[in-house]
């Protein structure tokens, strides 16, 4: 990633950081660019630049003023905004810091390449003095890998390439790898994962990875890998089914996160569980009012074959609590009703403890990352009662739909186990400074920053 950054500050063009507050006091240090800024009607209005030309016509310098919100992304929209070139940003303010400024800039050079060459290249920084530079590196590969995953269609980002995928991050860091395929995961009890996917042509499959010391805290990350999601027999329409190339968001997010901790040398035991189905249509397709006894014993009446996502995470989440991790996430692109309360940009939370939601939380203010936490409401779990099961797949009705997702995944966890549930987009609607529009790596900084904060 560092080819959005450069140690070489000859012919860099300056970046002076200019706030409409102190607009007037920058201009009385550099008199002669007033006249300039005054012709072109530069305000300093959060994320706008303009160039300051030297006598000859050249760009002698460029004064920018940052974007608004989350101080990574200060000046994040600049790498595509400005011309092809190198340039310094000249400050000493530490907000925001050197190495949130390296970041911003390189999470806002980003272009998505598999199947066509941008029409640019971006703007080159130089390392601001003191950036962490392999912090940089680690986190933004991470999250280019989860974007450029998530961007990918379905015709190349099936349940085999994100096992190909998963196998390359564990090669390059030496990770054991585990991939029960096809029947295979009826003959070891992983039945909700089978049925979900036995109708593409395209075997589901469980990815497990593991990594670190084996007497290290244990740490289990479990991501949602529907690599495309038709809805089954209650098949969605032509415009539900747009954005379904990305239904493998969770998953994406969760191998990048754990290549960023493992990049990082994070001292855990980790575990990585990845479901991998694409939820199709066949004369083997699962139906409504099908019944499927899970991993866990428990039996699960199918209501709406759309809601596939809970049903293979909840193997894989009674396979992670087996273990008694000393933490268990899980991220999802698990149900529309998230966004219907939250909109794209804020990652859903459910955590019951109190001191883990708080920690995700703040780190998600401190890296611009956002999460808000939701309420795992009890008296909801009725919604779920089936007249020939022990439990339905879907509720009654239409209320709290994210909610009672999220209480059905909860049947799955021991109630001792210390649990977080990301029901999250995994994409940007529209671009935004550093957050190109399409797949998007959602609260993937924000818990890389509080595992690094809890383990590091």
């Amino acid at each position: 990633m560092s080819k959005f950054l450069t140690s070489d500050r000859s012919g860099a063009v300056p970046i002076h950081p200019v706030r409409a507050a102190n607009l007037s006091t920058w201009l009385d240090r550099y008199p002669r660019f007033r006249p300039w800024l005054s012709r072109t009607g530069f305000k300093a209005e959060p994320g706008t630049f303009a160039f300051l030309p030297a006598s000859d016509g050249q760009p002698e310098a460029v004064a920018a003023s940052p974007a608004e919100g989350a101080p990574i992304f200060a000046f994040a929209g600049l790498p595509m905004a400005l011309p092809e070139g190198v340039y310094v940003l000249e400050s000493d303010d530490q907000d925001p810091s050197p190495t949130d400024i390296a970041l911003g800039w390189t999470l806002g050079s980003y272009a998505f390449r598999a199947y066509r060459e941008p029409k640019r290249e971006p703007a080159t920084l130089v390392w601001p003095a003191g950036a962490d530079q392999r912090e940089v590196e680690r986190v933004s590969r991470a999250v280019f890998l989860a974007r450029d995953m998530i961007n990918t269609p379905a015709e190349d980002m099936g349940p085999h390439h994100l096992a190909e995928a998963v196998k390359l991050v564990a090669d390059e860091h030496g990770a054991a790898l585990r991939t029960v395929v096809g029947d295979d995961l009826l003959r070891q009890n992983y039945p909700t994962i089978h049925i979900v996917g036995r109708a593409s042509h395209r075997p589901p499959r469980l990815i497990d990875l593991r990594w670190g010391d084996e007497s290290a805290p244990k740490v289990t990350l479990v991501g949602k890998g529907v690599c495309f999601d038709t809805g089954g027999l209650d098949l969605k329409t032509h415009d539900g089914m747009l954005q379904m190339k990305k239904d493998m968001g969770g998953a994406a997010v969760m191998l990048g996160l754990a290549h960023a901790l493992m990049a990082a040398g994070t001292p855990i035991r980790l575990r990585l569980l990845i479901p991998a189905v694409e939820n199709s249509v066949s004369a083997n397709a699962v139906r409504p009012l099908d019944i499927v006894r899970t991993r866990s014993g428990k039996t699960v009446e199918i209501g709406n074959t759309d809601a596939e996502g809970r049903l293979i995470l909840c193997d894989a989440l009674f396979e992670a609590d087996s273990e008694r991790p000393d933490l268990l996430i899980d991220c999802a692109t698990l149900t529309g009703a998230a966004r219907v309360a939250l909109g794209p940009e804020l990652g859903a939370l459910y955590c019951d403890d109190d001191a883990t939601a708080e920690g995700l939380l703040k780190a998600g203010v401190d890296t611009g990352d956002p999460l808000w936490r939701m309420p795992l409401w009890r008296p909801y779990r009725k919604e779920l009662e089936s007249r020939c099961a022990d439990l339905n797949n879907v509720a009654k009705g239409t209320f709290a739909g994210s909610i009672i997702a999220a209480l059905y995944l909860a049947e799955f966890v021991s109630p001792a186990t210390r649990w977080a549930h990301l029901d999250v987009y995994a994409a940007n609607a529209s671009a935004r400074p550093g957050r190109p529009e399409g797949g998007e790596a959602t609260a993937l900084r924000a818990l890389y920053a509080y595992l690094r904060r809890r383990y590091a």
